[in-house]
């Protein structure tokens, strides 16, 4: 069998079988990501079926998902609402890298990985999935909540500090000195202000750029300029994933409605690729002997958003079920953290060990984020009751 025939074989069962999970998962109420994960898991690097002809596709894929993942979100506000939120939230972003980074370095020095490594677990446990919690809230019906901005503000929050940590992070792991270090992240911060001002100046212009009344032409033009923008914002060392979202940002009024209708199928099929990619690049035989150290770090960093999302949610004055719904969807680690966890072990500055308890805890957390968050919606009826017994559950939050 050729190498074509075996990509177009394994990638219709793998289409099939993302279908028959989303069936599944809609049968049963619940989003679509966790069994994208486990299916990964299953047929991925030592797994029952390994699938092999598909790695190179697979790869280029779910870097796709992401980048749609974050430009649909960001089709969902303007410039001025992002420059209020993150006004608004560079608390609760602060308190959540205190709360989120600090467990994971404690456990690296505790566990002998030195500085670097306690710089890796730290990022590892600081930063949520920003693809994931897309998939969820859009699944959910939640982007138009009130409590979604505050959840979004943090995301972006902390994608912004990946544009810092990740260039003082590939510095260490090389040992680059400290001015190289502070030119790489001055090059990243620049970068990202440049696009927040171009969005916040010329977005109308951007918009009318972009926008067609052809399908097919509006369609190549959105996504020629999203890849092309998260391109120019990784070589930058600033995360592809907040380029996306910034030109997103910049998309505004008609242009941005008909963008979200037209790039939803894609995104729904990319964004399928990128977690069923990461569950097969995961091998089943490293999880066991890290199993108790991850689910211990689990459970304690979901503890930490829970409360991070919370208190952002109540300083916005939102109520106690809104405040729930907030701190569960910031639970799901995902894509930055196994890019945190690659660049370490490719650089030599992490153990093996390391790299196993980084990769356990995402999938834990990839798949128990998603499900907290599912199972917030019924426990926020319950309080909503017991607060105001005599209106309706959704009227709260």
């Amino acid at each position: 069998m050729d190498h074509t025939t075996l990509v177009l074989i394994e990638l219709g069962a793998v289409f099939l079988g993302l279908g028959l999970l989303g069936r599944v998962a809609a049968r049963i109420g619940m989003s679509p990501v966790p069994l994208y994960l486990l299916g990964g898991l299953v047929f991925g690097h030592g797994g029952i079926i390994p699938l092999s002809g598909i790695e190179s596709f697979g790869d280029i894929a779910s870097e796709l998902g992401v980048v749609l993942l974050l430009l649909m979100l960001g089709l969902e506000y303007t410039a001025k609402e992002l420059v209020t939120g993150l006004r608004r939230s560079w608390v609760a972003g602060l308190i959540d890298l205190v709360l989120n980074f600090l467990p994971g370095a404690a456990l690296a020095l505790i566990l002998g990985w030195g500085v670097i490594g306690a710089l890796v677990l730290g990022g590892v446990t600081y930063i949520s999935s920003s693809g994931i919690c897309a998939k969820v809230l859009s699944d959910l019906g939640r982007l138009g909540n009130r409590e979604t901005p505050v959840v979004l503000s943090i995301l972006v929050l902390e994608d912004l500090v990946m544009a810092v940590y990740l260039p003082i992070l590939t510095a260490a792991l090389a040992g680059v000195s400290f001015l190289g270090g502070l030119r790489a992240v001055g090059i990243a911060l620049l970068a990202v202000t440049a696009v927040l001002l171009l969005a916040l100046r010329y977005g109308p212009l951007i918009s009318r750029l972009i926008h067609s009344p052809d399908q097919e032409n509006f369609l190549l033009k959105l996504i020629g300029a999203a890849l092309l923008v998260a391109g120019v914002a990784a070589a930058l060392q600033v995360s592809a994933a907040v380029g996306a979202f910034l030109l997103g940002i910049a998309i505004s009024g008609s242009t941005a409605h008909s963008a979200a209708k037209v790039l939803a199928p894609l995104r729904d099929l990319f964004a399928a690729m990128f977690f069923v990619v990461f569950g097969i690049n995961t091998d089943p035989a490293t999880i066991p002997p890290v199993l108790a150290l991850a689910l211990g770090l689990a459970a304690l960093t979901s503890v930490t958003k829970v409360v991070t999302g919370a208190w952002a949610a109540r300083r916005a004055g939102i109520g106690v079920p809104g405040r729930i719904r907030a701190g569960t969807v910031l639970i799901a680690r995902g894509e930055f953290s196994i890019v945190i966890a690659g660049l370490a072990v490719a650089g030599g500055g992490a153990s093996p060990e390391l790299a196993a308890l980084a990769t356990t805890y995402v999938m834990l957390l990839a798949v128990l984020g998603p499900v907290a968050t599912r199972m917030a919606e019924p426990l926020t009826r319950v309080v909503s009751g017991r607060l105001h017994p005599a209106r309706s559950p959704a009227g709260s939050g």
